[in-house]
Parts: structure tokens; C-alpha cells; sequence
């Protein structure tokens, strides 16, 4: 396997991020009681999320995009310096 794009290996990342992001989001809509609950606590942990918000949908969509793309970078530059000899 040879070396990985950063920016296409982030970009990736991100989208994988937010699809992932908006499927949980559309997941939790269905849910009911406790476990409606539980999810929608762990969304609010989210800087500035407020379950259902468009605002707040924005502003977790921006921070995932961030964090996945961070995490796609850093993958793909521990990858790439593995190669180096």
C-alpha cells in the first residue's frame, strides 16, 4: 500500500463523519423513553447542540466535520511516515 493523500484522505473522513452524524441524528428520532433519553444526552455533550435545533444541527455538524477531519489527517500522516525508510 503506498502513501495516502492527507487532503482526500480528510476530506473522506469528513464525509464519513457526517453521514454517520446525520444517520444518528435521524436514528434518534424514532427512539422512545430512556433510551430517547440516553441519546439525546450523549448528542448535547456536542459544544452548543440543543436536540433538534437547526442552529444546533449546524454548529454538531461543524464540530464533527473538525474532529473527523483532524482524525483523517493524523491517520493519514502516521501512515505515510510508517513508510518512510
Amino acid at each position: 500500500m503506498g502513501k495516502l493523500s492527507l487532503k482526500k484522505y480528510s476530506l473522506l473522513c469528513v464525509l464519513g463523519g457526517e453521514v454517520a452524524y446525520t444517520a444518528c441524528l435521524i436514528y434518534g428520532t424514532t427512539l422512545t423513553g430512556k433510551l430517547a433519553e440516553l441519546h439525546h444526552a450523549i448528542f448535547e455533550l456536542l459544544p452548543g447542540f440543543t436536540w433538534l435545533g437547526f442552529g444546533s444541527f449546524i454548529v454538531g455538524a461543524i464540530t464533527v466535520g473538525v474532529w473527523s477531519c483532524l482524525g483523517g489527517a493524523y491517520i493519514a500522516w502516521m501512515h505515510n511516515y510508517s513508510l518512510e525508510k
